[in-house]
């Protein structure tokens, strides 16, 4: 969320930044509503001031068997006036933030051009894509052949975009999210967090999913009690320090959580129906940065390297991209997407988002440490994939993948799998 008053003081060049991500900011409805809450502040207490006086005056005439009729009646018309100011104040509050909730972060003017991934700019390429003497199949049919992914099965159990995972597939998502965990936690310095799966509506609009995003969101409750299923676990572990003050010897703060994520995905209807690439339920590593601002650019490219260990580690192909500002998320300031190669579809994949949001989710959250005159400031968040386990699954299924239909595993998995390859019938072999 944003300062109003900041939005106000850099105007035009706040239109522009917004702009570049399609977004048209209404700076006059803005000032109109800042103007009118200040007013509404002024009145009040300008009114409260002179009821006050009254109240007194009221008191010292009474003791001295003066005539009190025309001062209690105005001490009436006061409470009458405050009353009113304070409900159109009321009024005046919900519709600025209302409107300041609507407004997305303004992105980082390194951020390209552009309202698509088409406008991303490719940072680097790791690895190279493997080269078969066969054609490749993709994951699905390797999943389904070996039987250890059971996609008709589960939607006979939930319908749709999702997946169940058996024998060496089951062990190979285990591994894959321990794996990650590892590195994140003894390697990178990230402390692990086990955290609940639903959430508050205060704490979905902290970290920005909400009131946008609502569509996307699956919803539950008991009772008069609403509850969101969180879509990552950056919801709940930068949720963690809501309200709070962080003091700054503790930063950064370093988390880390391996937790299912639940999406709708409202807006992909049709998009990626086939396999593990976007589906309602998935599990993933997600890793959290909360830094001085100042730190913030330094520490994104940090965790751009923290993911990418991940990949590495499992020697599959992969990109980084920046992507375009039409095309970064609502929170985020700026975004490098890793891509990861799909052979399949002859083509680099999202696997994992790495934003800075500067101290938009902190506004939202009200996180704050303080600076060096001792005062509170908000801090900077930062969050990237560590990895999803579905895709991670699917690249590493279609990239390791052998003409006999087996599927040779990468040498790290050996410690948490204790085999090395699955065999074309699923049979793991070490």
């Amino acid at each position: 969320m944003h300062d109003a008053r900041a939005l106000i003081e850099m105007g035009a060049e706040a239109v522009r930044r917004l702009a570049r991500r399609g977004y048209s900011l209404d700076l006059s409805e803005l000032e109109s509503l800042q103007s009118r809450r200040n007013q509404n502040i002024r009145s009040a207490d300008e009114l409260r001031a002179e009821s006050k006086r009254v109240a007194s005056e009221v008191q010292q005439t009474a003791k001295q068997g003066g005539d009190i009729s025309k001062l209690k009646e105005r001490a009436r018309e006061l409470k009458d006036q405050i009353r009113e100011i304070d409900a159109d104040q009321e009024q005046v509050e919900e519709q600025l933030r209302d409107l300041l909730l609507s407004i997305p972060n303004l992105p980082d003017d390194a951020a390209p051009d552009g309202d698509s991934e088409e406008f991303a700019v490719e940072i680097r390429r790791v690895g190279t894509p493997p080269a078969f003497a066969f054609e490749p199949k993709d994951h699905v049919d390797l999943g389904e052949a070996t039987g250890i992914l059971d996609f008709a099965r589960a939607t006979k159990l939930s319908g749709p975009r999702f997946a169940v995972s058996r024998g060496a597939g089951a062990a190979l998502e285990r591994a894959l999210a321990t794996l990650f965990l590892d590195l994140h936690t003894r390697r990178h310095g990230y402390v692990e967090h086990a955290v609940p799966y639903l959430v508050t509506r205060k704490t979905m609009t902290g970290t920005g999913q909400l009131p946008k995003f609502e569509e996307d969101l699956f919803k539950t409750g008991v009772a008069d009690r609403e509850l969101f299923l969180i879509p990552t676990a950056e919801v709940p572990l930068t949720n963690l320090y809501a309200d709070e003050i962080i003091p700054p010897a503790e930063l950064p703060v370093t988390l880390t959580a391996h937790t299912p994520c639940f999406r709708s995905e409202a807006g992909s209807y049709g998009r990626d129906t086939r396999g593990l690439i976007r589906q309602h339920q998935f599990a993933k590593v997600e890793i959290v940065q909360m830094v001085d601002p100042a730190d913030a650019d330094t520490t994104l490219e940090t965790m751009v390297g923290h993911a990418e260990a991940c990949l590495k580690e499992l020697g599959l192909a992969y990109r980084v991209v920046k992507l375009a500002a039409g095309d970064t998320g609502f929170s985020a300031q700026l975004t490098y997407d890793i891509e990861v190669w799909i052979p399949s579809q002859n083509t680099y994949r999202e696997i994992s988002s790495v934003s800075n949001f500067g101290t938009f989710q902190a506004r939202r959250a009200n996180i704050r440490t303080r600076g060096k005159d001792g005062k509170p400031k908000l801090v900077a968040t930062l969050n990237g994939s560590g990895l999803p386990v579905g895709r991670t699954l699917a690249a590493l299924l279609e990239q390791c993948q052998q003409q006999d239909g087996s599927i040779v595993l990468p040498e790290s998995l050996f410690p948490y799998l204790g085999f090395r390859r699955i065999s074309a019938d699923g049979t793991p072999e070490a």
